[in-house]
């Protein structure tokens, strides 16, 4: 297989806003993934999900049309132009591809560099793909080095030490609202890892009421265990609201929890006291008309990259070294692919050689008298002909060029000795 058969095509924070990227939200893994098993010459492919992007690995012998099919099956139900889709899009190819992913799993790709989340995304991304056969020799090899490149930015380098998390970005803009965030009263909505990750922080700055509402009870009492708070259903979320200092909503589902109208009375029986409201769920869970209320503060993941701007330069240097690392190992693979499509023309050119010394050997031993010894002496002596005669073809085959040059030599000798 060609590098260049190795494709990610995608849409991320950088590229469309969560409006676009809410549309294209998939809560069952299993419809993406038969999807694109329908589609033309994609024969391998694993289906990436996050809040902040939405991304296909793939192999395909055709990548012109594998990309058109897999934009449509992905933006289908948008209601965009085909014009409005591939402008939200990014795609890479070969080395560019396989850059891209590694960076993204060393979190060097992430609105929060440096997050650990999306590692582990990775990984459930991967283990969906492959315990369903979506994955095969090179996209295993491909997402395994990359969790191996980003095992080392974390290792020999202090990007984690430093980074922060989407829900840390959240509760840094929450202090910068209410000054100090001692005693104030948290509702999380939802009981996923994100809102684990908000109740983590908010505890570190003082907060010591935590509710969680969650649509499954069971869920939201394990969760509230864990941080000696209380459990309710979703339907109690209003009332729970009144009380409330800061709301943190990432549930899953597909329509707005929440509306404008819904906390117009709330505010009174609350006397406008300040309510700051973090929607990190997408498709968003929260009205985006709630900011027109007064005392009401609502920040959605977009409005979060403010927060992270003022973090990345302390993580500039150790980003740097962590995108060498990056770029070494998408080299190494790079290399492994080469010389594995060098692979079948070597075996090939060997099989070819020794079929004919043995063929010619048997021809000329035939009605000759000759010891043991003497046909032994002959079998080396020609074997090593042979081995002397292929030595400058195949150290013309390994020396390093870049992968177009690489297959014209393949080319050349696939011709030059009939192979083909």
């Amino acid at each position: 297989m060609s590098v260049d058969q190795i494709l990610v095509l995608g849409v991320n924070h950088k590229t469309a806003p969560v409006e676009v990227r809410e549309k294209l939200a998939f809560p069952d893994i299993e419809v993406p993934l038969a999807k694109l098993g329908e589609v033309p010459d994609c024969t391998e492919f694993c289906f990436l999900s996050t809040c902040n992007r939405v991304e296909v690995i793939f192999t395909s012998a055709a990548p012109e049309k594998t990309v058109r099919h897999i934009r449509s099956f992905l933006f289908a139900d948008s209601n965009l132009s085909d014009e409005e889709a591939t402008s939200y899009t990014y795609l890479h190819s070969g080395a560019n591809a396989i850059n891209h992913l590694y960076k993204v799993a060393a979190s060097l790709d992430s609105m929060v560099v440096g997050e650990p989340q999306i590692l582990g995304q990775l990984k459930t991304a991967y283990r969906e793909a492959s315990e369903r056969k979506c994955t095969g020799t090179i996209l295993n090899r491909l997402i395994n080095k990359a969790f191996t490149s980003a095992k080392r930015v974390r290792t020999e380098t202090n990007i984690g030490s430093s980074a922060v998390s989407i829900s840390f970005a959240a509760i840094e803009l929450a202090k910068k609202i209410f000054g100090s965030l001692k005693n104030k009263k948290v509702l999380l909505v939802g009981a996923g890892e994100m809102a684990e990750l908000a109740a983590e922080h908010l505890m570190s700055q003082g907060c010591t009421e935590i509710t969680v509402a969650n649509r499954t009870l069971q869920n939201a009492v394990k969760l509230a265990k864990q941080f000696n708070g209380k459990a309710v259903g979703l339907t109690e979320l209003l009332s729970q609201l009144e009380t409330a200092d800061i709301m943190v909503s990432s549930t899953g589902a597909q329509n707005l929890i929440l509306k404008h109208d819904d906390v117009i009375p709330i505010m009174r029986t609350r006397r406008n006291r300040p309510l700051f409201l973090i929607d990190i769920a997408v498709p968003r869970d929260l009205d985006p008309e709630l900011n027109e209320i007064d005392n009401i503060y609502l920040y959605d993941v977009d409005d979060l990259s403010q927060v992270v701007e003022l973090n990345k330069k302390d993580r500039r240097g150790e980003a740097d070294k962590a995108h060498a690392i990056v770029s070494e190992e998408a080299v190494k693979f790079s290399h492994w692919l080469e010389n594995m499509a060098l692979t079948p023309t070597i075996t090939e050119l060997l099989s070819k050689t020794e079929a004919l010394r043995k063929a010619e050997l048997e021809r000329t031993l035939t009605g000759l008298d000759l010891s043991t010894k003497d046909i032994k002496a002959i079998q080396k002596l020609t074997s090593s002909l042979v081995s002397k005669i292929l030595h400058n073809p195949l150290v013309f085959l390994k020396e390093d060029c870049d992968a177009e040059v690489k297959k014209e030599k393949i080319d050349c000798i696939r011709k030059m000795f009939c192979l083909d």
